[in-house]
């Protein structure tokens, strides 16, 4: 029996060329998509040592279109924390504070502040008592438009303060049944 030539394979039983030689590139070819294969599975191992994963489930690949594991704008992934922690009233609340002259005016906002806001009850706080007088004629209107632009029924209240009066107390100590600083009183 003669040898093959160093350029033909085998011969198979019938005389005739193999389709594929064993000892060429096919050889290389699967020898190296068997190492990709194991270098993918320990990857894949060691990014779901974490994870549960139920027998038949296949891991999701990122394919052309958008996927959870994409990077998001700064303004969707915000949008998504005020929902998923319950913000979306203390913001808006917020929102109409940054907003506050457009809301009641530039004469209004500029001698009564919004001060809080806690379970439909919006304190404002006045630098006179005249304008926290003003504004108790006005909290109909002012809770109207605020609740076009927060959602019905949010602000249920305006509780209004006048100004703070001076306090009397200077220093560390002070006199029961005192009538206040008497310099001042000539």
């Amino acid at each position: 029996m003669s040898e093959p030539d160093a350029g033909r394979g085998p011969e198979t039983p019938d005389g005739g060329q193999p389709q594929h030689d064993p000892d060429g590139l096919d050889v290389a070819r699967s020898l190296a998509a068997r190492l990709q294969g194991s270098a993918r599975s320990a990857s894949r191992r060691r990014r779901d040592s974490g994870r549960t994963r139920r027998p038949g489930d296949q891991p999701t690949l990122s394919g052309a279109g958008p996927d959870g594991r994409d990077p998001a704008l700064l303004g969707t992934a915000l949008d998504r924390l005020v929902a998923d922690s319950g913000w979306e009233t203390d913001v808006a609340v917020r929102g109409v504070f940054g907003r506050w002259e457009a809301i009641v005016g530039a004469e209004v906002a500029a001698h009564c502040t919004p001060v809080s806001f806690h379970d439909g009850h919006l304190a404002v706080r006045a630098d006179s008592t005249s304008w926290a007088t003003q504004l108790r004629l006005l909290a109909a209107t002012v809770v109207r438009r605020l609740n076009e632009e927060l959602g019905h029924e949010t602000v249920l209240r305006i509780d209004i303060s006048g100004p703070e009066a001076p306090s009397w107390r200077k220093g560390p100590r002070s006199v029961r049944g005192g009538r206040g600083p008497r310099d001042t009183y000539g």
